[in-house]
């Protein structure tokens, strides 16, 4: 049976393309729309089974916010990013923001097909040797320059400064939310966007990174003029 689904990217002959290739298999394609700043309410309120939504950047800061956006309102539906060759952590990132795999531009139209179908039965969705790139850098990273922390800290705003210092001691959604004053949910978007701009997969890995670069020694000002502010 067919899937109900949606070709979200700024590539409008690719949209166009990929939603006219997939009609062909079967699949009811419900739109192709090119612009990404309406991604996400797009994606929201026609509420398909999956959505293939492009990025150009899969490394930039904020590129993965209309799939935390798309998971928080419309949870079913599973978002599969679709972009170029992406480094381990623009991988981790996507899965992080809550994406259901990662589809690369070139891909054949067979693996796309596979890869939506995995993504609507739940699992995912994400070619093996892209994995295996994620794998090999968790496991052998490479060497941090010393101003690694600080240019981490920079991409951070003092919430989300204070947020990482919580997490980092181990506090769950709930008590960061207590500590700060906020929503659960709040609290858990915050979490998100710190995984993400980290590029990071797990809060475990975000402490872990933060305190491998020294960020967390250089947060800790940070985090205390935040609380005096709030």
């Amino acid at each position: 049976m067919g899937v109900r689904l949606m070709v979200v990217d700024d590539h409008r002959l690719l949209a166009e393309a990929l939603a006219s290739a997939l009609k062909l298999r079967g699949h009811r394609v419900l739109a192709a729309a090119a612009p990404a700043a309406g991604a996400a309410e797009l994606v929201i309120t026609r509420a398909p089974e999956v959505c293939l939504l492009g990025t150009a950047m899969p490394a930039e800061p904020g590129i993965f916010d209309p799939v935390v956006r798309i998971k928080r309102e419309r949870p079913q539906v599973a978002v599969l990013v679709l972009g170029p060759v992406p480094s381990p952590r623009g991988i981790a990132a996507a899965f992080a923001a809550g994406a259901s795999g990662y589809v690369r531009h070139d891909e054949r139209i067979e693996g796309v097909e596979r890869a939506i179908m995995k993504a609507r039965a739940g699992e995912a969705a994400v070619a093996p040797q892209l994995l295996q790139g994620a794998f090999s850098e968790l496991l052998n990273p490479a060497a941090q320059p010393d101003d690694e922390g600080q240019r981490l800290l920079q991409m951070l705003t003092p919430r989300e400064v204070e947020v990482l210092v919580r997490v980092a001691d181990g506090e769950d959604t709930r008590l960061i939310a207590a500590g700060m004053g906020i929503a659960p949910s709040t609290a858990r978007t915050h979490v998100q966007r710190v995984l993400m701009k980290l590029g990071v997969g797990s809060r475990l890995e975000a402490a872990a990174l933060a305190a491998r670069t020294g960020l967390l020694d250089r947060a800790g000002p940070v985090a205390r003029d935040s609380g005096s502010e709030a």
